[in-house]
C-alpha cells in the first residue's frame, strides 16, 4: 500500500531529540518507587546493584542489535517493520499489536498519577482527579496537533530537567554523612528458591524501568540522519539511564539501610525526608511530576508512528496514514488519544500495565530473531551500522530474553494467560484483515 506524499512524516528530528525521547520514554516514577520493593525482595546490596547492571547490560545488547535494524529498516513503527520483513506477515500483526497495547497504555496511567501528584501538593483540588487527567491529556492532544517540532522542543527541555533532577538527587545523597551506611553481609541464601522467584520478580520490575529505551526507533523515519544519530543515541542515552539507576540505587543506600527501605513504598521520598526534612516529599513530587510530564509526552508520540506503520500496511484503517501539515500522524494520535481517555474513566487498567515488560521481552526477543533472519537471508540490504561482535552479542540477547520471559511465566503466570489469550484471538483478526487488504 503505498502512501501519496501528502501523507509521508516529515524528517525534521534530530541528535538531541532521539536522546531526549529516550531519557524521557525511559525514566519515570519507576527508579522513584521500585527500590524498595527489590530490596524487600533481595534484601542483598551487592545482588540488587548487580540486577540493576543486569537489566542495563541486556538492553545494551539490544541496543546493538536495534542499531542495525532501525539504520537497515527507518521506517515509523519500529520492531513491527522488522519482524514482518523477517517473520512474515501475522509474526508483524501480531508484535505490532502487542506494541501498541504497551505503549498505548502509559498515557492513561501518567495523566493519572500526575493528577494525584498534583493534589499532593495542593490538596484542595482532591475532588478534581479526573477533571486534570483528561483536561492534562487534552493539552498534550493539542500540543502535538500542532506539530512535531513542539512537542520535539518540549521533550528536550523536559528531559533536561529530569536529568538536572536526578543527578541534584543523587549528589545530595552522597553528601549526606548523618547515617553510616551498615556493614553488608553477606546473603548465604543466594540460591534458594524464594530468592531465584525474588531475582525474576525484580528483574521484571527493572525492565519494566528501562521499558522505553529503544524510543528512537520508533521515530527512524522522521529523523533526519537516521543513519548516524539512531546508533549514536541509542547507545549513549542507554549508558546515561543505566548510570542513573545504577547511581540513584546507590545514592539511597547511602542514606537508608537496606532494611528500611525494604519497608517503603515511595523510597525516594524516605530518602528525601532525611535529607531535606519536612520539605522531602515535596521535592520528590516535583521530581516525580518532572519525570512524568517528559514520559507523558514521549508516549503521547510513540502509539500514533506504531498505528502509522500499521495502518500503511493494512492492519488498521486507511486515514491511520493521514499525516498534517505539522508532520503529526493526526488520525493515529487522536485514536490513541481517544483509547487513552476510555482508560482514564474507567481506571482499571493496572492489569494491562503490570505485564508491559512481559510483551516487551516477547516483541524484543522476535526483533534479534529477525536481526539473524535477515542477515542470511538478505545479506545484500544496505547496513548503515553493523551490529558488533555479530553474531555473538545477538544470541547472547535472544538467550537473554527466552530466560527472562521463562522467569516471568514462573513469577507471573497471570500476565502470561493474559498474553496467550491475546495472541489466541489475535490470528482469526489478522485473517479478517488480510482479506480486507486483497479486496
Amino acid at each position: 500500500m503505498t502512501d501519496s506524499k501528502k501523507n509521508r512524516l516529515k524528517k525534521s528530528l534530530g541528535l538531541s531529540f532521539n536522546i531526549a525521547v529516550l531519557i524521557g520514554g525511559t525514566i519515570g516514577v519507576g527508579i522513584l518507587r521500585t527500590p524498595g520493593t527489590i530490596a524487600e525482595m533481595l534484601q542483598n546490596y551487592w545482588f540488587i546493584i548487580a540486577s540493576w547492571l543486569f537489566g542495563g547490560l541486556y538492553i545494551l545488547l539490544g541496543a546493538n542489535s536495534y542499531s542495525e535494524l532501525a539504520t537497515m529498516l527507518p521506517k515509523a513503527g519500529g520492531s513491527y517493520n522488522y519482524i514482518k520483513r523477517a517473520l512474515g506477515e501475522y509474526a508483524g500483526f501480531l508484535s505490532g499489536w502487542y506494541d501498541y497495547i504497551t505503549n498505548a497504555i502509559p498515557p492513561a496511567f501518567y495523566c493519572i498519577v500526575i493528577s494525584e501528584y498534583i493534589i499532593i501538593l495542593f490538596p484542595a483540588l482532591a475532588n478534581y482527579s479526573t477533571v486534570m487527567a483528561i483536561s492534562l491529556l487534552a493539552a498534550f492532544v493539542l500540543l502535538h496537533l500542532s506539530g512535531v517540532k513542539n512537542g520535539s522542543v518540549i521533550q528536550q527541555i523536559t528531559s533536561f530537567l529530569k536529568v538536572i533532577c536526578f543527578v541534584a538527587l543523587v549528589v545530595a545523597c552522597f553528601m549526606y554523612s548523618g547515617v553510616q551506611v551498615p556493614k553488608i553481609e553477606t546473603d548465604t541464601t543466594l540460591f534458594q528458591i524464594g530468592l531465584i522467584f525474588g531475582f525474576f520478580k525484580s528483574l521484571q520490575l527493572i525492565i519494566g524501568t528501562y521499558n522505553g529505551w529503544n524510543a528512537v526507533c520508533f521515530f527512524a523515519e522522521e529523523n533526519e540522519n537516521p543513519s548516524k544519530n539512531i546508533p549514536k543515541s541509542l547507545f549513549s542515552g542507554v549508558l546515561l539511564v543505566v548510570a542513573i539507576y545504577v547511581l540513584v540505587n546507590a545514592a539511597f543506600f547511602h542514606v537508608l539501610p537496606i532494611e528500611t527501605i525494604a519497608k517503603s513504598n515511595l523510597a525516594a521520598a524516605d530518602v528525601a525526608k532525611i535529607l531535606f526534612g519536612d520539605s522531602g516529599a515535596k521535592i520528590v513530587t516535583v521530581i516525580s511530576i518532572f519525570s512524568l510530564i517528559s514520559i507523558l509526552n514521549a508516549f503521547m508520540m510513540i502509539p500514533p508512528r506504531i498505528l502509522y506503520g500499521l495502518s500503511r500496511d493494512g492492519f488498521f484503517i486507511k486515514s491511520g496514514t493521514q499525516v498534517n501539515k505539522g508532520g503529526t500522524p493526526i488520525t493515529a494520535l487522536l485514536v490513541s488519544s481517544f483509547f487513552s481517555l476510555f482508560l482514564i474513566c474507567i481506571g482499571s487498567f493496572e492489569v494491562l500495565f503490570s505485564f508491559a515488560a512481559f510483551i516487551s521481552i516477547i516483541v524484543w526477543g522476535l526483533a534479534y530473531f529477525s536481526l539473524l533472519k535477515l542477515r542470511a537471508q538478505e545479506p545484500d540490504l544496505p547496513r548503515p551500522y553493523r551490529s558488533f561482535w555479530y553474531p555473538w552479542t545477538t544470541i547472547i540477547a535472544i538467550i537473554a530474553s527466552i530466560g527472562l520471559l521463562a522467569g516471568f511465566i514462573y513469577s507471573d503466570p497471570k500476565s502470561f494467560i493474559i498474553i496467550v489469550g491475546i495472541t489466541i484471538i489475535s490470528y482469526p483478526l489478522f485473517l479478517v484483515l488480510s482479506k480486507n487488504k486483497k479486496v
